[in-house]
């Protein structure tokens, strides 16, 4: 895959023209066929300010743009996507995309009832995602596809194999890491025609191969990781496991890969459950023990999350509200001796629902929904020896405490025009061994939102919270107002206000609006970035602080 140039030439150009033109025509055969497609834009134009530091980049007006086209004709499926990244990317996001205009993905794909077939660039998932998962998120300037080949085959109702190789996408280049995988998923239940049960078993083999320069003798340039899974499910409840191991793999500080320092991995968890109309209780326990997995060993640590094999989010509460997510935890999976000795993590999390019954005395006349969340996680308990770079941890043994979060959520209705939801939230956040600096922050978080419905179609949302701490920045409020003129039209204002902070005491105001008809909107905002940690279903990017003018577009035709 030849690499693209800042900006497209007239050939790279040419190919995509050509490319489009083709997918629109395929319309053109039958009306059970189908083309459709999708663009996105987020555009930043970025302002000198007092209190968020001046500007000093060349570029002050930035954007990402996706245009996605995707086509169908009998049982073939094609689709590209281009992307622009121009003047340059948005703050913080991966340099691999700056100053980038072409083609990022592109795939051609056939599928019939027992064969599945797709070339080019491909996402995919085996189990949980422990050792493989590629997907996109374009908010967090995610994209881990992998461009070579997939066959899926069912040979039976009961059985799906899937056999893949490919290098990783990177930016518009690709990984020297090529990727091997093997996946097979056999629903025991259609196998056996089992109606009270369902019953799932799961194998998976992944293969990284890249070759490391100036290597210790008998380095294996392969790291195998196999994964074996269990679901069931029964009535109202439900239980899965899985578990992972993964082959010795190079010891990676800061880029280097030291591959006379070697160390296996391991992962394991379990998942149980049971619901029912108005209660429903989760419970999930996980071990990670030096699982982090790059299509390109050297890549572990980039703060982009670029090139990461397998998914690991953090497994906690994945809260709505500005001031619940200034201490977000994020999964410890990697080993590390520096500056401070870590190998992984080892917790639970914890989800209780109940609603209060319509008529009684605490639920009234709409009933009354609670959600208790609790979420504590701990390093491994071991023993490091920092000068020859090994340890010895404990399976089942709790280390250091990294992180707790206990939550309670109650959401009522008090009459039809009228809703309320409250939160309460007190947690514990080791910095030292999550972000590898200096404290530790015990914090509570109030939360309380209100909407009302003026009208079927208008309404007004209040949103109030504050967060206490005697430690970090101290305390901070936040406010929002929000007012739905239409359901095409809406505005909002916001600040976050960090009072308590001697420092540097900072109003992080935002105000903005969107319009929406049909599959299009559009947004427009001015305001202050507050800086740490932007998080989407556990998996964060760090944003810097900054102040500018945001306008989003998107549609879908």
């Amino acid at each position: 895959m030849k690499k693209l140039k800042n900006l497209p030439n007239k050939y790279t150009m040419k190919k995509i023209i050509l490319i489009i033109i083709s997918l629109l025509s395929l319309q053109a055969y039958s009306q059970e066929n189908w083309f459709s497609g999708s663009f996105n834009s987020n555009a930043q134009y970025y302002l000198d300010d007092d209190k968020t530091g001046d500007f000093n980049e060349d570029d002050r007006f930035r954007s990402n743009n996706y245009l996605k086209l995707d086509a169908r004709f009998n049982n073939f499926t094609f689709g590209i996507q281009v992307e622009g990244y121009a003047p340059q990317a948005i703050l913080n996001y991966s340099p691999t995309f700056d100053k980038k205009i072409g083609l990022g993905n592109y795939y051609a794909n056939y599928r019939t009832e027992k064969l599945d077939i797709t070339v080019g660039h491909f996402y995919e998932q085996f189990g949980n995602g422990l050792i493989l998962r590629s997907w996109e998120d374009k908010e967090l300037g995610i994209n881990n596809a992998l461009i070579g080949g997939s066959i899926k085959y069912s040979p039976l109702n009961a059985l799906q194999l899937t056999a893949l190789y490919g290098k990783q996408r990177k930016g518009f280049d690709v990984s020297d890491g090529e990727i091997l995988g093997f996946d097979t998923e056999l629903n025991i239940s259609e196998l056996f025609k089992l109606k009270e049960s369902s019953i799932n078993l799961g194998f998976s083999a992944v293969s990284r191969i890249q070759d490391v320069e100036n290597a210790a003798p008998n380095f294996n340039k392969s790291t195998n990781a196999f994964s074996g899974r269990l679901n069931f499910s029964k009535g109202n409840s439900y239980t899965n496991i899985e578990y992972v191991i993964k082959d010795e793999d190079a010891l990676v500080e800061f880029k280097t890969v030291k591959t006379a320092k070697l160390a296996t991995g391991n992962a394991l968890v379990f998942n149980t459950g049971y619901s029912k109309k108005g209660f429903g209780i989760d419970a999930t326990f996980r071990r990670l023990e030096n699982m982090s997995f790059f299509s390109d060993r050297e890549q572990e640590g980039n703060l982009y999350n670029q090139q990461v094999l397998n998914y690991i989010p953090s497994l906690t509460k994945q809260h709505d509200y500005s001031l619940t997510n200034i201490y977000v935890y994020q999964a410890q999976p990697k080993l590390s001796y520096n500056p401070i000795g870590k190998s992984g993590e080892i917790g639970a999390q914890f989800d209780v629902y109940y609603t209060i019954k319509k008529g009684s005395s605490l639920g009234g006349k709409y009933g009354t929904k609670l959600a208790f969340n609790y979420a504590t996680w701990y390093g491994l308990d071991a023993e490091y020896n920092i000068v020859d770079r090994t340890y010895s941890s404990e399976f089942l043994s709790f280390g250091k405490k990294y992180f707790t979060d206990t939550n309670l959520e109650v959401r009522k209705k008090w009459s039809k025009q009228w809703a309320s939801i409250f939160t309460f939230t007190n947690l514990f956040y080791n910095k030292r061994y999550v972000e590898e600096t200096v404290g530790n922050v015990n914090a509570t978080i109030l939360v309380a939102e209100s909407t009302y419905k003026i009208t079927p179609k208008k309404s007004v949302r209040i949103e109030a919270q504050h967060l206490w701490t005697k430690e970090d920045k101290k305390n901070w409020w936040g406010g929002t107002i929000e007012y739905n003129l239409s359901p095409k039209i809406s505005f909002f204002v916001t600040d976050l206000y960090n009072y308590g902070n001697e420092l540097k005491k900072i109003h992080y105001y935002n105000i903005g609006g969107s319009f929406t008809k049909n599959t299009t909107r559009i947004g427009l905002n001015y305001g202050r970035q507050r800086g740490g940690l932007l998080c989407v279903g556990g998996i964060c990017r760090v944003v810097p602080e900054s102040t500018g003018i945001g306008l989003t577009i998107s549609t879908s035709f």
